[in-house]
């Protein structure tokens, strides 16, 4: 199967080493002795590596830093929940811990760490709800800080599911059950994803929201949709090894698509979905009907995890019962496909689109196959990129033509490329054709004639030509949509994946390998030219392309086309012709000659009374015809670029054209009057005709007309009254004309979209003179969103008139407006190609935790803003996503609260998700961890993005002399290229003649614990020394060559200070 990854080596490299299978949490005092050794025993009998404090820390160890370690390090957590737990900070603190880590690797999108809590001879209520035991425990901890905290972490890991041992129960036979529990959970159940698992972790957290495990208790049915070899199949066994242990029962059902097609497959495939949730029974089915009464009575009310992959017929998910109400509350159903209208048949909550891998991704996973390491061997990376190019993302052919390519030379990639080109690999070929041979005849034509002829082309346009070649487009042109034959982007055109491309193509070719001419359709530029220049071509051919370039224009005689009495698409890109056209086949319906080189079109070539669409972009004609012919069925005619035209063409006898584009005719004075003869006009495209000063008065008349675009129309002045009843137009495009005023009748046009509103809202800014009345939105007050690019708004109006505006966004401004002249509601500025933040420090606008009050404000998350670089008051920077920093003695009790700056570079290939970034802020000290998230990162543009959060001392409690560490977690669409840390404190109390300080590089964390300090084990909680983490700068001055080029240029070392931090006094770069 293909393969994924994780997002990249180094994230690789970062992942958790799994030290212990269970960590252990207790209260000493009532359980050590008993219960808990016990257990810790059972669990060792068993072969579970478990950790408990007196077994797990070896001597001369640091117990916090430990601690720590053995929290991250471990798979399963044991929180044994006895009388006095409560009593004990240090469980509390420990408990903290252990649910903050297991949020920290739900963001990561990891294998997330289980907590399962043993309530022993207490009541679960008394733990979620702190009364009792521990509500008499609170009591004593009286007011602090962490107490919040405390309730929390109680709360939530109570509210789990777990054991509750009972004094009235055998210990022993609870003990047997939990190791058997662990046991089965620790099994070798998993299932084998990949060798190379790249680009893994970031899909997965992608999909993870829409699965929802312990979210909610209702039954969730999730599809993964995408072309073959995209790795659906892949990323459904990563998921299930992330859930399986959270449900009942799970089920991985494989290959559904071929086992459903061999004898009794669906009573087969019955049988193992009962048989994996019903283990160690062993069911069998009479038959598909009565199978799938016994999965609706047997597994309504369990909490199953049900995978069914490679399904292509929705009878096969009928035959399992795949539905809602034949699962029980929490039960997750996972369907991959490469249909999409079968996940929509049965009714899934959510449809998840495998996606192409980056080119980071690809070109990793290609030297993983290709070379074994995670990079191109010296001399490779060149032909290496050109093929993870030629391999479109895909997995599936990334993997095979990596492993083809193994121990090969620069010269042998060279010459695999070229063909691959020729001949597609027959392996990615078998896997993608499984989708084009589901397709019935109708649809296989039209696959054939996108692969071939229309990829990148309008979808509106295509779905005319082919209407016209007899096709049902409109259906089946969405049927291979749903099956991830065709995808649509978002300027509407049709686009297909480079290999699903050469498949089709590979298609036709097979119809005849040696003689071109006998194929269906013919694209090859070589075979096209050698046919043309032969004259070779015959009845078979139905669609001929040739796209020249204006250097490389050809000529041919007319008579190398006539014998193509059945072509009805025909592409001559530059190419001349000379004869007759009188024989040329009446049966076109597409015809694209860009670069023709006529004057003007002769009658003998007007009798294509079936041709649909007419492209003559880039023409030399001067005029269209002398005398217009009736083309009854042509829909679409696009004279763009032809610059000799002064005049638009008389279409009079064109009846039912809808698509009229004109586009920088740069000639072009005047509009033919015939123009409101054409009553089903819905188009009408002029954009970059500098000569057309208006429009005929037969034009008002259009009333079906939805667009008309006059943008860079420069001497285009008005919009006559009778534009305000073309009640159908949508789109109205007048950027770049002379229109000076927005006339009132413009009211009338009641359906104008949003863009072009906020070009007329431009228009009003830019001459306010003009009375609001006259306004086509009532209150134009009211808008929300403003986009102002300079290359057509060079001076900035006022807009604190916008009291509404939310998101005012400048492309390309490099004197944005002072703060004070922003509307007060507007939440974000967005700012393209703008790096100086002039307006950060507007001191009246911080209030309390928020910056910037009223901008781009995300509440407890901060902000985020455009900006390539700190402002200059961080203290503590490292070019990298870590910063750890001990905080300075004296600043200490006068410390008010410490703020985080992140700045990050963005990708727009990927939706950026608030979910999957946060800062971790770790107080080894005091062993205390929080965690902040954003709210509106998903709505920066910006490529480049800083995150500023602020921290208040009461809030985290830091002191002098604690050691803090500040972590950036972040997901798939960013990535952190530098971190800071500031403190804030009243200067009156500190000394002036402070000393400076530098930030601890991050490489010491885990060596800078004091090996020779106290006893490994003590003999009660709280006894345990809160030892801190010791400084390896008090071994070992911190000397230049100690830190990172970031944290000591331009900063003099002070040879005094080199025992001690301290905090610089001016709030200078270190």
């Amino acid at each position: 199967m293909p393969e994924l990854a994780s997002s990249s080596s180094s994230n690789a490299g970062k992942r958790k080493t799994r030290v212990y299978d269970v960590f252990l949490s207790f209260r000493g005092e009532d359980t050590r002795n008993n219960f808990t050794d016990h257990l810790y025993t059972a669990l060792s009998s068993a072969g579970i590596r478990t950790f408990r404090d007196s077994e797990g820390l070896g001597k001369g160890e640091d117990i916090a830093a430990s601690l720590m370690r053995a929290i991250q390090e471990s798979r399963f957590y044991l929180v044994v929940f006895s009388d006095k737990y409560a009593d004990s900070k240090w469980c509390l603190n420990e408990l903290m811990l252990i649910m903050n880590c297991r949020d920290r690797t739900a963001i990561k999108g990891g294998l997330q760490e289980v907590v399962i809590p043993i309530f022993y001879h207490v009541d679960p209520s008394d733990v979620r709800r702190q009364t009792g035991s521990f509500g008499a425990a609170f009591q004593k901890h009286g007011v602090t800080y962490l107490a919040s905290y405390w309730r929390a972490a109680l709360q939530r890991a109570a509210s789990l599911s777990g054991w509750d041992v009972k004094t009235d129960q055998s210990e022993a036979e609870n003990i047997r059950k939990i190791v058997d529990d662990i046991s089965r959970r620790l099994k070798n159940i998993y299932l084998h994803v990949t060798v190379h698992p790249v680009g893994i972790d970031s899909r997965l957290r992608d999909i993870s929201n829409s699965i929802g495990v312990g979210q909610d208790d209702d039954v969730r049915m999730v599809g993964i949709w995408g072309m073959g070899g995209s790795g659906k199949t892949t990323l459904a066994k990563a998921i299930y090894n992330k859930y399986y242990h959270s449900f009942e029962g799970q089920s991985f059902l494989a290959n559904v698509r071929e086992t459903a097609n061999q004898s009794n497959g669906i009573i087969n495939l019955q049988e193992r979905l009962l048989s994996d949730i019903l283990t160690p029974t062993k069911v069998e089915v009479v038959d598909v009907d009565r199978g799938i009464m016994v999965i609706q009575q047997r597994l309504k009310s369990k909490k199953v995890l049900v995978i069914v992959d490679d399904v292509d017929e929705v009878d096969q998910l009928y035959g399992l019962a795949i539905r809602h109400d034949s699962f029980g509350l929490g039960s997750r159903i996972i369907i991959t496909t490469r249909d999409r209208h079968l996940l929509e048949i049965i009714k899934v909550d959510a449809i998840h689109l495998t996606q192409e891998m980056k080119k980071q991704e690809a070109l990793e996973l290609f030297s993983w196959h290709a070379f074994h390491n995670p990079h191109p061997d010296v001399g490779f990376l060149k032909v290496s990129t050109k093929v993870c190019t030629y391999c479109g993302g895909l997995p599936l052919a990334i993997e095979v033509i990596g492993s083809l390519l193994f121990r090969s030379t620069v010269r042998q990639y060279k010459d695999t490329l070229h063909k691959l080109e020729e001949c597609p690999n027959d392996k990615i070929q078998k896997i993608l054709r499984i989708s084009f041979d589901a397709l019935d005849r109708n649809q296989k034509a039209i696959f054939l004639h996108i692969s071939c002829f229309f990829t990148g082309m309008d979808q509106n346009y295509v779905k005319k030509i082919l209407e016209g070649c007899g096709l049902f487009a409109e259906k089946d042109i969405n049927v291979l949509f749903q099956r991830c034959l065709v995808i649509v982007n978002e300027k509407n055109k049709l686009m297909m994946h480079d290999l699903l491309r050469n498949m089709g193509r590979e298609v036709v070719r097979a119809e005849s390998y040696e003689d071109p001419e006998e194929r269906s359709r013919l694209w090859c530029q070589k075979e096209v030219i050698n046919v043309l220049t032969e004259e070779s071509g015959t009845k078979k051919i139905e669609g001929l392309a040739l796209n020249l370039q204006r250097a490389n224009k050809k000529s041919f005689r007319t008579k190398a086309i006539t014998m193509m009495q059945k072509l009805k698409l025909l592409q001559l890109n530059y190419v001349k012709l000379t004869g007759d056209y009188d024989r040329v086949s009446k049966q076109l319906r597409w015809l694209c000659w860009q670069g023709l080189s006529l004057k003007f079109i002769g009658n003998d070539f007007l009798y294509q009374g079936n041709l649909v669409s007419m492209d003559l972009r880039y023409s030399n004609l001067v005029q269209i015809w002398e005398h217009p012919r009736l083309l009854g069925k042509l829909k679409i005619l696009n004279l763009s670029h032809s610059h000799y035209l002064t005049q638009s063409p008389d279409i009079s006898k064109l009846p039912n054209l809808k698509y009229f584009i004109m586009k920088d005719c740069r000639s072009l004075s005047e509009i033919h009057p015939s123009i409101g003869d054409a009553k089903r006009l819905a188009v009408v495209n002029l954009k970059d005709c500098q000569m057309v000063k208006d429009l005929p008065t037969s034009f008002y008349k259009l009333k079906f007309l939805e667009t008309l675009v006059l943008s860079g129309c420069s001497r285009f002045e008005n919009l006559v009254e009778d534009i305000g009843d073309m009640t159908s137009l949508t789109t109205l495009a007048v950027s770049g004309t002379a229109i000076s005023q927005v006339p009132s009748y413009m009211g009338r046009l009641k359906n104008l979209n949003f863009s072009s509103v906020q070009g007329l809202v431009l228009l009003k800014l830019l001459f306010p003179e003009v009375p609001k009345n006259h306004f086509p939105v009532q209150d134009y007050t009211s808008l929300r969103y403003v986009n102002m690019d300079s290359r057509s708004v060079h001076n900035l109006p006022e807009l604190s008139g916008l009291s509404f505006l939310e998101r005012p966004h400048f492309n390309n401004h490099t004197n944005l407006p002072a703060s004070g002249d922003l509307p007060t509601r507007s939440k974000e500025l967005e700012s393209d190609h703008y790096t100086a933040l002039a307006i950060i420090p507007n001191s009246s606008k911080l209030s309390g935790n928020r910056i910037l009050q009223g901008w781009a404000a995300s509440g407890d998350g901060g902000i985020c803003l455009p900006a390539n670089d700190f402002p200059e008051l961080f203290a503590y920077v490292r070019e990298s996503d870590q910063v750890f920093f001990q905080v300075p003695q004296y600043i200490g009790p006068n410390l008010k609260d410490f703020t985080v700056c992140v700045l990050c570079s963005s990708s727009f290939d990927e939706d950026i998700s608030p979910s999957g970034i946060a800062i971790f802020v770790t107080n080894y000290t005091k062993l205390i961890m929080l965690a902040v998230r954003p709210t509106h990162l998903n709505e920066i543009t910006s490529q480049e993005v800083i995150w500023w959060v602020n921290l208040s001392k009461k809030e985290f409690n830091v002191e002098g002399d604690d050691f803090v560490e500040v972590e950036v977690v972040i997901g798939s669409g960013l990535r952190v290229k530098k971190t800071g840390v500031s403190l804030a404190w009243d200067p009156k109390l500190i000394n002036e003649n402070t000393t400076e300080c530098v930030p601890i590089p991050h490489e010491y964390l885990k060596r800078d614990v004091d090996k020779e300090a106290g006893p490994s084990y003590v003999s009660s909680d709280e006894d345990r020394p809160s030892k801190r983490l010791r400084s390896v700068m008090q071994k070992q001055p911190l000397s230049p060559q100690n830190t990172s080029s970031t944290e000591t240029q331009g900063h003099k070392q002070n040879p005094q200070s080199s025992q001690r931090f301290c905090f610089p006094s001016k709030g200078r770069y270190l």
